[in-house]
C-alpha cells in the first residue's frame, strides 16, 4: 500500500524504517575539500509530496527528528557551521507493526507499537488493522493473491467486504466507497499522477460557512465528551486535522469550496479513527483513556 501510494504521488518517496537514519530522513552535511555541502534526505526530497515510511516502529531513535518536520513543516539545521531552516512540506504515511508481531488489545497503541505519544499525536488519522478471521474477506484476499500468479491477471475489487456488527448511516462515506461499481475503469498511474499534481497546484479549497459550523460543533462536542480530569486528549491538533482533511476532501474532486458534505465525510473518518484509539479490550468506548489509547477496532460511532 505504501509503495503504491509513493508510485502515484507526483513527488513520492518510500523509505524503510529499519534501514534509515536521522540524517537520511532530514539532511546530511558532507565535506568537499574545504567546504561543506548539504544533501537532502527523504523528507526534503518529498517536499510538497508524500513520504511513505514502512517499519515505523523500528526507527524509534529517529522519531525525534520527525517531530519538528511534522509540526512545523520544516527542519532546523545547525551542523558544521551551517545554520538554516529547510522546508519539509510533505504528507507522511506510515505503517508500523506491534511488538512481538501480535497486537495486544489490553495495551495502548503506544505500548503495542513502542512509539511515543507526542509522535503519534502528529498524525491526523490513526487506524488499527487487525487480522481477524472473516470468511468473506479471507475468500476475497485468497482470490486476489492467486490471481496475481495467473498469466492473465484478473482485476478484483475488495470493496465488497462486510463488517459484522457495524451500523452504517444511509448514504455514508464508507458505504459509498464500498458500493463502487466493479466495472469502473481505473485511471492509469501516469494520468492519476497528473490529476493529483493538478489538484495540488491549482485547487485551493476554502471552507463554506456550513462546513465551518459542522466542524466547530463536532470539535466542541469532542472536547466536552473527552475531558477527563486533568487530561483533555482532544486538542487543537484535532481541529487543524479536521480542517486539512475537509479541504483535501474537496480538493480530490477539484472543487474550490469545501461543503458540509465534505465535512460530514471527514467527521465520519475521524470518528472511525477515534473508536480505534479509545476502545478498550472489551470493545467498550473508554473516554477516560489517554489520547494514545487502546487498540481493538470496532465500528460503532463515537457518541
Amino acid at each position: 500500500m505504501l509503495q503504491a501510494c509513493a508510485n502515484v504521488a507526483p513527488r513520492g518517496v518510500y523509505v524503510c524504517g529499519n534501514t534509515s537514519t536521522s540524517s537520511g530522513l532530514t539532511v546530511t552535511v558532507t565535506r568537499e575539500g574545504n567546504e561543506f555541502a548539504m544533501e537532502a534526505g527523504a523528507l526534503m526530497l518529498a517536499d510538497q509530496g508524500t513520504c511513505c515510511i514502512d517499519e515505523f516502529d523500528k526507527m524509534s531513535s529517529q522519531h525525534a527528528c520527525l517531530l519538528e518536520a511534522m509540526e512545523q513543516q520544516s527542519i532546523s539545521v545547525a551542523k558544521a557551521g551551517i545554520v538554516c531552516n529547510l522546508p519539509t512540506r510533505a504528507s507522511i504515511l506510515a505503517a508500523a507493526n506491534p511488538a512481538g508481531g501480535h497486537y495486544n488489545k489490553a495495551k495502548t497503541i503506544a505500548e503495542n507499537l513502542k512509539i511515543s505519544s507526542p509522535m503519534l499525536s502528529r498524525f491526523d488519522l490513526i487506524f488499527i488493522l487487525l487480522d481477524q478471521p472473516n470468511e468473506q474477506m479471507d475468500l476475497l484476499l485468497s482470490r486476489h493473491v492467486l490471481s496475481l500468479h495467473k498469466a492473465n491477471k484478473i482485476k478484483r475489487n475488495l470493496n465488497e467486504t462486510t463488517f459484522d456488527g457495524s451500523e452504517i448511516e444511509e448514504n455514508s462515506f464508507r458505504e459509498r466507497l464500498r458500493n463502487t461499481d466493479e466495472n469502473i475503469d481505473h485511471l492509469p498511474h501516469t494520468l492519476f499522477r497528473k490529476y493529483i499534481a493538478y489538484a495540488q497546484k491549482y485547487v485551493k479549497p476554502y471552507l463554506s460557512d456550513e462546513a465551518k459550523e459542522i466542524i466547530k460543533e463536532f470539535y466542541l462536542s469532542l472536547r466536552k465528551q473527552f475531558k477527563t480530569g486533568d487530561c483533555t486528549p482532544i486538542t487543537t491538533r484535532q481541529l487543524n486535522s479536521l480542517i486539512r482533511l475537509t479541504q483535501a476532501r474537496a480538493k480530490v474532486e477539484l472543487r474550490e469550496e469545501a461543503t458540509r458534505d465534505d465535512a460530514k465525510d471527514v467527521i465520519e473518518l475521524m470518528r472511525f479513527s477515534l473508536v480505534d484509539v479509545f476502545t478498550d479490550s472489551s470493545g467498550v468506548l473508554d473516554k477516560t483513556r489517554s489520547q494514545i489509547g487502546t487498540g481493538m477496532s470496532t465500528k460503532n460511532q463515537v457518541r
